[in-house]
C-alpha cells in the first residue's frame, strides 16, 4: 500500500430509530466507506430482533455484520438506551473473520482449537499483518447461558498468545433473552469469536475500582450449575448478605448489588462476582461461577473516574491517542454513576477516549469472566494510515 494513501480505518454510527428497518438503513448510510469489510454492532432488546436481522442483511450487502443486544450502549456521543450502535472497519487495515459457537455445553478445547487454527487461516489470506504481536480476539456470549467459563477456558488455551476479552450481551436489564447476531440471524445459547488482525497499534486492557473490605463470607452451600449460593456463612445467603450490607431483604435490588459487591481472590487481585437477583428460597444467582467453599470478601466502589483516566492515560503513554476505545462496561457500573450522579460526567470521559461498545452482563478478558469491570481494547492511529 501507498504511504501516502490516507484512509479511516474505523468509522462509527449510531441510529436511534425505533423502527428495524429504518435503524438498519440509517447505521448503512453512516458506514459508507466502500472499502467497508466488517460491522460490529450493539443494539437495544427491545427492537424486533428478526425484522432487524432481516434488515441489516439488505443493507449491508456483502458485508461481514457481527454483534449482540445489551444492557445499554455505548456511542460515540456517550452512554445511551434503545439505539443501536456500531463500528466500520476498513478492509485494507483489518482482517476480520469470525465463528459462531452453538453448542457451548459441548465446547471443548478441542473444539477450540479448530476455531481457532480455521479464524487465522482465513485473517491470514487477506495479508494485512502477521498474526503474532498483530491480532486480538473478541467473544460476545449470551448473558444468560451460565456457559462463559467453560468456553472462556477453552479458547484461551486455544488462542496462546492472542489476547482476548469481550462481553456477555444483555437484555435491557429484563433477565429473559439475550441474543448474538451472525450470519443474518440472532442466536440465544451462543457465542461468537471474533478474530481481528491489525498493523495498528492497540492494547487489550481490563480495569475496576473496587476496593476490598474486611467481612468474608464462605459459600457453604451453592449449585455451580446455575451460578445459585444458597447458603453464606450456613446462613440463608440473602440474609446473610443484606445483613452485611445493613438493609431488609425485601430492599435487595441492582443498586444494592452495584454499590456493595462481593469478590473471589486470586493471587493478589480481587474479581468481582456480580449478584443477580434474590430468589424466593433466599439463595442468590451471580452472573459469575460461583462453588462451595470458595471465600468471597465484600468490596466498596473506590473512585470510578480516576481509575479510569489512570488506566487511558497509561495506555495513551504506550500507543498515543486512541483512534478508537471498544469497550465492554458492565451494567452495574453504569448503574453506580447513575445513583451516584456522575452518570454524565462519566458519559463524558467515554467520548472522550472514543470509546464505542455496550453495557454487559459479564466481561471476559484472556480467559476470565469476570464482573464489575471495564474491560476492551484501544487501538492506535498507525502512522502508516495517517
Amino acid at each position: 500500500m501507498n504511504a501516502s494513501y490516507t484512509i479511516e480505518p474505523v468509522q462509527t454510527a449510531v441510529s436511534r430509530q425505533t423502527d428495524s428497518a429504518l435503524a438498519a438503513s440509517d447505521l448503512a448510510a453512516q458506514l459508507s466507506d466502500p472499502a467497508l469489510g466488517f460491522v460490529l454492532f450493539f443494539c437495544s432488546a427491545e427492537y424486533n430482533l428478526v425484522s432487524l436481522a432481516r434488515s441489516l442483511e439488505q443493507s449491508l450487502v456483502g458485508i461481514k455484520v457481527i454483534g449482540c443486544t445489551t444492557a445499554g450502549e455505548i456511542t460515540a456521543q456517550g452512554y445511551e438506551q434503545h439505539s443501536i450502535t456500531a463500528l466500520g472497519f476498513n478492509r485494507h487495515c483489518f482482517a476480520v473473520d469470525a465463528a459462531l459457537i452453538e453448542s457451548l455445553d459441548q465446547f471443548g478445547l478441542v473444539q477450540a482449537q479448530a476455531l481457532t487454527e480455521s479464524l487465522i487461516a482465513r485473517c491470514l489470506e487477506h495479508r494485512v499483518a502477521p498474526i503474532k504481536g498483530h491480532s486480538f480476539a473478541i467473544t460476545l456470549l449470551d448473558g444468560l447461558s451460565s456457559q462463559e467459563e467453560m468456553v472462556l477456558l477453552a479458547l484461551n488455551s486455544a488462542l496462546g498468545s492472542i489476547p482476548h476479552f469481550g462481553g456477555s450481551a444483555g437484555d435491557d436489564i429484563h433477565l429473559a433473552n439475550t441474543h448474538v447476531y451472525f450470519d443474518g440471524e440472532f442466536h440465544t445459547k451462543a457465542a461468537v469469536v471474533i478474530l481481528i488482525n491489525t498493523l495498528l497499534d492497540f492494547e487489550v486492557f481490563t480495569t475496576h475500582h473496587m476496593l476490598p473490605l474486611q467481612q468474608k463470607f464462605i459459600v457453604t452451600q451453592a449449585d455451580p450449575a446455575t451460578r445459585t449460593v444458597f447458603e453464606l456463612n450456613a446462613e440463608p445467603a440473602a440474609e446473610e448478605y443484606a445483613r452485611l450490607v445493613g438493609v431488609p431483604v425485601a430492599e435487595l435490588d441492582h443498586q444494592i448489588f452495584a454499590l456493595n459487591p462481593l469478590a473471589v481472590r486470586i493471587g493478589q487481585e480481587f474479581y468481582v462476582r456480580s449478584i443477580q437477583r434474590v430468589n424466593l428460597d433466599l439463595s442468590l444467582t451471580f452472573y459469575c461461577a460461583v462453588e462451595n467453599g470458595i471465600v468471597l470478601t465484600a468490596m466498596e466502589p473506590g473512585d470510578m473516574l480516576p481509575n479510569l483516566e489512570a488506566e487511558f492515560q497509561r495506555i495513551e503513554a504506550q500507543i498515543g491517542a486512541p483512534l478508537i476505545t471498544l469497550g465492554c462496561d458492565c451494567f452495574l457500573r453504569k448503574l453506580e454513576a447513575q445513583c451516584r450522579g456522575t452518570l454524565t460526567e462519566t458519559s463524558d470521559f467515554l467520548v472522550r477516549y472514543r470509546v464505542v461498545g455496550f453495557n454487559t452482563y459479564g466481561e471476559q478478558f484472556d480467559g476470565m469472566h469476570i464482573n464489575q469491570t471495564f474491560t476492551g481494547v484501544v487501538i492506535g492511529r498507525s502512522q502508516r494510515y495517517v
